[in-house]
């Protein structure tokens, strides 16, 4: 890559760049946290996801690291093979994406319809307020980076915010209300015409509010924050022991290449389900290759598995903070993992002093560009075909999980999509109730099985003494079930005075006879080498 043209865009990258660290390192701690893993691994998958996946892939603003939709496979893998077991499982998955991307399986990426893409943000933008509520009201009970609906305390997204409310903790409330009016001013056209403040960046500048006030909470006795309102780093006194490496002596458990699997499974299609979102939130409309990320991507979790790290993929709440504020090139995700990185060695002590909830506040802006009302506008002006499909998937995200809710979405989309080639699987052109002209039935280009049911009831309702045309010449393809089903009524309603006549079917009806006298005669042989 020219050095030249990586640097260009240093001036927005830098800035969101920190806003993407200050927003990952307590989603980092809190993935980790969930699945029973300690928090260094999250950290370590953070910064490789940054500066190496960010480096070898070809997404522009897509940011890696640890996920939550991986936290339960992880938290149930570590309890079934400890965790050195597990990170050489994680290792094992990282080259089994890097096969995918050498198959081409990147494709898998352009199946997912925009209405589901657009879904899933919209229900992304949704989760990611309604978890960090509880947060800006100073109960941290619930990890930082949950997106599932049900809660590892056998909670959910709305009972927490119930919680919430009988837990208030002022200095919280106050923190994340000042943080929040400040991304607000930044967003208006005032602060955008001044120069020198345009230049600040608002996430920036609230979370140095929320440090500030912090500091000061001292003045608000028992209504100020505790030490479970802050970023709290894991301690690296004991250096590289507190570092676990991979079991390769478990190489031959089965268990272990099973976890492997599921793993890469799973982590390709979150990745491919974030490359597809990032880039319809990219401004520019850069297009990612697919199998290079999932290459990357195995790179990645190869090497985060060797040094203790948890598994990677790329996420969306981290990219859409670095979308959102700024981020050009891919600058902006390799020097965030260069911050984490900088954060354990250098200034611990100073990312332990800003509040969970200033980065409450900044993610509240982000999950409202994610789901703007006028999306939703947007979508209903598109049809129920596109609004259906886009409502299901949001709802499925919101009550479910990421996968779950694309899942739904899509069998939604599925299902929309089948029905409308029941219905129109031809062109009918005719009066059924003057039999005195006949009807033409003009064939699709596609007629699959699918079809079946829509034309066998078209030819059912024939009125008697109708000819009817069908016309077959723009079909490209043709099922034989079709087929069989026209030829069967041809005999069936002739005697009803019917008379249905085919026209570009020639080849087709030549074939089929053949096939059937090849049949005839095969069926003659049996039966002669039997006697």
């Amino acid at each position: 890559m020219n050095p030249t043209s990586f640097f260009k865009h240093w001036k927005q990258d830098l800035p969101a760049s920190l806003v993407v660290f200050l927003v990952a390192v307590p989603l980092c701690l809190g993935i980790a946290l969930a699945s029973g893993a300690p928090p260094i691994a999250g950290l370590i998958a953070g910064v490789i996801g940054g500066i190496v996946v960010g480096g070898a892939s070809g997404s522009q603003l897509g940011v890696s690291g640890p996920a939550a939709g991986l936290a339960v496979i992880v938290a149930g893998s570590i309890g079934l093979l400890g965790l050195p077991a597990f990170l050489l499982a994680v290792v094992l998955a990282g080259a089994m994406q890097l096969v995918l991307g050498f198959l081409g399986a990147g494709v898998i990426a352009y199946y997912f319809p925009n209405s589901v893409v657009k879904g899933m943000l919209s229900g992304i933008g949704i989760i990611i307020i309604l978890k960090q509520i509880p947060h800006a009201f100073g109960y941290d009970k619930d990890y930082e980076g949950d997106l599932a609906f049900i809660q590892p305390d056998n909670q959910n997204t709305f009972s927490e915010l119930a919680l919430a409310l009988g837990a208030i903790t002022p200095g919280a409330v106050v923190i994340a209300a000042v943080c929040l009016g400040i991304l607000l001013l930044w967003e208006t056209k005032w602060i955008k015409q001044v120069k020198i403040l345009a230049q600040v960046p608002g996430p920036l500048l609230a979370v140095i509010a929320g440090i500030v006030l912090g500091s000061a909470q001292g003045i608000m006795g028992a209504h100020g924050l505790a030490t479970e309102h802050y970023v709290d780093l894991p301690d690296l006194s004991t250096g590289l022991a507190a570092i676990q490496l991979p079991s390769w002596s478990a190489i031959t458990d089965l268990r272990v290449w099973t976890a492997a699997l599921t793993l890469a499974i799973v982590a390709s299609l979150e990745t491919l389900l974030c490359v597809e979102a990032t880039d319809k939130l990219d401004a520019q409309k850069r297009i990612t290759p697919t199998n290079r990320e999932l290459k990357a991507q195995g790179v990645g979790n190869i090497l985060s598995g060797i040094v203790g790290g948890l598994p990677l993929t790329q996420v969306i709440v981290r990219s859409s903070a670095n979308i959102q504020t700024g981020g050009r090139t891919k600058l902006s995700t390799i020097l965030h993992g260069v911050w984490i990185l900088l954060a354990l060695l250098l200034f611990p002590q100073l990312m332990e002093m800003i509040p969970l909830a200033s980065l409450a506040a900044i993610l509240f802006v982000v999950g409202y560009k994610l789901a703007k009302p006028i999306l939703f506008k947007q979508m209903w002006a598109k049809g129920w075909p596109q609004f259906v499909p886009f409502i299901i998937t949001i709802l499925g995200v919101v009550f479910t999980d990421l996968l779950t809710g694309v899942l739904l979405g899509m069998a939604v989309g599925i299902f929309i999509v089948l029905r409308n080639n029941y219905l129109t699987p031809f062109h009918f052109d005719g009066d059924l109730s003057d039999t005195s002209k006949p009807i033409r039935i003009e064939l699709s280009e596609e007629v699959t099985f699918f079809n079946k049911a829509s034309i066998q009831r078209t030819l059912a309702d024939l009125p008697n003494g109708t000819h009817v045309v069908i016309d077959g010449h723009r079909t490209v393809n043709l099922d034989p079930d079709v087929l069989e089903i026209i030829e069967e009524c041809r005999v069936r309603r002739k005697e009803e005075g019917i008379h249905i006549e085919l026209v570009g079917f020639e080849k087709r009806l030549a074939k089929r006879v053949s096939m059937l006298a090849s049949d005839v005669v095969g069926a003659a042989r049996r039966k002669l080498l039997r006697i």
